[in-house]
């Protein structure tokens, strides 16, 4: 099935991360049970010929396209980090709206260096035409909710990563005391977001 064309995901709001303080990466508010995270997959542009009926393409290229994940670390990600490198820490990889080509998904933060900056999640497709770079069409996680992603995986169709947090400033940087497991799935038209476990602790 090919992707459903939807409103590409807005940029998200970001935060100068050039001068970590302990107190900067503070957490202040918890996650919500059920949110509509990013905008949908968008359909990648044909690298040439017409798309046959019932939206799939035959042949070695089309294959090719649909075995291999994008890479993320060449993308370009919508976040701001003020002059300071962006790094991807962790990776996904597989088919999130069943249309047979798997999608990335990609934790990056800003290296800054000292601090704990948070992490956003980004989708990622592949444009079938030669040289294209993989795009970001979906922002699952953005940098405001103050939270370092760990434990990313991508199995039957959806998005599981552990978030960790802090519920004040006072809370030590090495001992995060939010800790939640958070799934998303695409659902009719867009990623839906779960919390599928949420507990104030020590980590």
């Amino acid at each position: 099935m090919p992707h459903r064309p939807t409103t590409p995901a807005p940029t998200p709001g970001t935060q100068a991360h050039h001068r970590a303080r302990p107190a900067h990466w503070a957490a202040t508010a918890t996650a919500v049970a059920a949110v509509i995270a990013g905008a949908g997959l968008l359909q990648p542009e044909p690298a040439g010929g017409a798309t046959p009926p019932g939206g799939t393409r035959n042949g070695p290229q089309a294959a090719a396209a649909r075995a291999t994940a994008p890479d993320a670390r060449a993308a370009t990600y919508p976040l701001d980090c003020k002059g300071v490198p962006r790094i991807v820490t962790d990776t996904a990889h597989g088919d999130l709206d069943g249309d047979g080509r798997p999608e990335t998904v990609a934790a990056v933060r800003c290296d800054a260096g000292s601090g704990t900056p948070p992490h956003a999640l980004y989708v990622l497709i592949q444009d079938p035409a030669p040289g294209s770079a993989p795009r970001v069409v979906a922002t699952l996680l953005d940098t405001d909710r103050r939270r370092t992603a760990t434990d990313l995986t991508v199995r039957n169709g959806s998005v599981t990563v552990r978030l960790l947090g802090y519920s004040s400033p006072d809370v030590p940087r090495s001992s995060p005391d939010l800790n939640q497991l958070a799934k998303w799935r695409w659902t009719a038209g867009k990623f839906r977001q779960e919390l599928t476990d949420s507990s104030a602790g020590s980590v």
